[in-house]
C-alpha cells in the first residue's frame, strides 16, 4: 500500500517538475547584465532586447554594472540566485568572469556573451557585429581622406576584447601604408573605459608632443572620437584632421554631418538586440540556433552569430532615418 502511495506521489512530483520545466521553456527568465547603462548605446540595446524577448514570452531582468567589475560580478551572482534560465552578459572586464560563469553553469544556466567576448570561460554562445571588419572600415574611412602622414591610434578600453579585435582590423588596412612609408604612427594609446574625457587629454598631449602635426586619428568609437575632436577644435584643427568612430551615437552623427568627424560605423542595434533575444530564448528552450562563425575565447571555441556593420559617412547618413534609428528632426537639431 505504502509503495503504491509513494509511487503515486513520485509520479505527481515528476509531472509537476516537468510541467514547471515546460512553463520555464515557454516563459524563460533572462538575466541581462550590462556593462554601463550610463552609455547611450547600451540603453538602446536594453530597450530593443526587452521588447524582442517579451514578444517571445520571456521575462527580462536587467542590471547595470556602471563600469565596475566587482559590481557586475555581484549582480550576476544575484541573477543566478534569482533562478534565471539564461544569462546575457555585456562584460565590463572580459577577463574576470570565469568563476562567475562556472557558478551559472553549475546552476544549469546558459550564458550568452553579448557584443563583447567573455574570455577563458565556459560560455555557450557569443553574438556581435564583426569587430575586425569594423576596424577595417575605420582605417579605410580615414586613409581614403588622408593616405599619407602622421597617424595617431586611439584604442578602446584595455579590458574590452573588442578593442583588440578593432585594432587587428585597423592594422590590416594601415600596414601596407606603413610599410610603404606613407603613414607613420606617431603614437597609440588605449582609452580606459572608452572615456571621452580621457581621449581628450590623450589627444591634447599627442598634439603638444608632435607640434600639432597629426594628420589623422583612428578612434575606435564615437565617444573617444568626440574627445579627440574636442582637442583638435582647441587647436582649430577640427574638420581638417580625419577622425573615425563607431556606434552612430547621435552626437557623432551630427559631427559627421557637420564635417568634424569623417565617419562612424553603424551597427543596427535593433538587429543585434532582436537576434540576441532570439538566441537567448533558443538556448533556454534547448533549441539549435543558426551560428555562422566561432571564436576561440582562450578556453574553448565559442559558437558565434556575427552580424554585418555598415560604414557611415555624410553621403549615406539617411540610412539612419530610413531604419528608424533616428528621426530627421533629431539629426537636424
Amino acid at each position: 500500500m505504502n509503495k503504491i502511495i509513494s509511487a503515486a506521489i513520485m509520479t505527481a512530483m515528476l509531472a509537476l517538475s516537468s510541467s514547471a520545466a515546460l512553463a520555464d521553456a515557454k516563459n524563460p527568465k533572462i538575466g541581462f547584465s550590462i556593462d554601463d547603462l550610463r552609455v547611450e548605446r547600451w540603453t538602446r540595446d536594453r530597450d530593443f532586447f526587452i521588447a524582442a524577448a517579451e514578444k517571445q514570452g520571456a521575462k527580462v531582468f536587467v542590471q547595470s554594472a556602471d563600469a565596475s567589475e566587482q559590481r557586475q560580478i555581484s549582480q550576476i551572482e544575484n541573477l543566478i540566485s534569482r533562478g534565471v534560465d539564461v544569462l546575457v552578459i555585456v562584460p565590463f572586464n572580459a577577463t574576470v568572469l570565469n568563476n562567475t560563469v562556472k557558478e551559472a553553469k553549475k546552476a544549469g544556466i546558459k550564458v550568452l556573451s553579448y557584443d563583447r567576448l567573455i574570455l577563458n570561460a565556459d560560455i555557450d554562445a557569443y553574438i556581435s557585429f564583426d569587430n575586425e571588419k569594423v576596424g577595417e572600415m575605420q582605417a579605410e574611412g580615414v586613409t581614403k581622406l588622408q593616405p599619407k602622414g602622421n597617424y595617431y591610434l586611439l584604442g578602446g578600453s584595455p579590458t574590452d576584447n573588442n578593442a583588440k579585435m578593432l585594432r587587428e582590423g585597423q592594422m590590416k588596412v594601415l600596414k601596407p601604408f606603413i610599410d610603404k612609408g606613407d603613414i607613420k604612427i606617431v603614437g597609440q594609446q588605449w582609452v580606459k573605459d572608452w572615456s571621452a574625457t580621457e581621449a581628450l587629454s590623450i589627444v591634447e598631449n599627442a598634439l603638444t608632443a608632435n607640434g600639432n602635426k597629426i594628420d589623422a586619428i583612428v578612434a575606435s568609437n564615437d565617444g573617444t572620437a568626440g574627445g579627440a575632436i574636442q582637442a583638435l577644435a582647441a587647436q582649430k584643427l577640427a574638420g581638417k584632421v580625419p577622425v573615425s568612430g563607431q556606434d552612430a551615437d547621435l552626437a557623432a552623427v551630427k559631427r559627421v554631418i557637420a564635417g568634424t568627424q569623417s565617419m562612424t560605423v553603424y551597427k543596427p542595434l535593433k538587429t543585434i538586440a532582436a537576434e540576441a533575444a532570439k538566441l537567448a530564448v533558443q538556448l533556454a528552450r534547448n533549441e539549435k540556433p543558426a551560428y555562422n562563425s566561432s571564436y576561440d575565447n582562450g578556453l574553448k571555441k565559442v559558437s558565434t552569430v556575427l552580424l554585418k556593420p555598415t560604414p557611415l559617412t555624410k553621403a549615406n547618413v539617411n540610412i539612419l532615418v530610413d531604419d528608424g534609428f533616428y528621426t530627421k528632426a533629431q539629426l537636424a537639431n
